[in-house]
């Protein structure tokens, strides 16, 4: 099975992601975060640094749990950052 790439909005989030993580666990081991939401401490390393930028739905949900995070949260700090839709500008015709 070939992987389709991901796109650099994808490795942004993933990122984004990482380091909203490692700042909720703060001076909390690697190890003990990582054992409490039953991943590896190299699955929590991954991701943490962005080399796992799209976790499963079930780890992520288990850190959010773990580290005291809501979803709502997570979705809201990580979700790409879209710039506003600016309807275009129609010049009026004059009856």
């Amino acid at each position: 099975m070939v992987r389709t790439p991901l796109t650099p909005e994808e490795r942004e989030r993933g990122e984004r992601l990482g380091r909203l993580l490692r700042e909720a666990r703060g001076d909390r081991s690697m190890t003990r975060i990582a054992a409490s939401a039953g991943i590896s401490p190299e699955t929590l390393r991954k991701i943490e640094t962005g080399r796992a930028p799209t976790p499963a739905f079930f780890t992520v949900a288990a850190l959010a749990r773990v580290l005291d995070l809501s979803m709502d949260e997570l979705v809201s700090r990580c979700a790409p950052v879209v710039p506003p839709v600016v309807p275009p500008v129609v010049p009026s015709v004059a009856a």
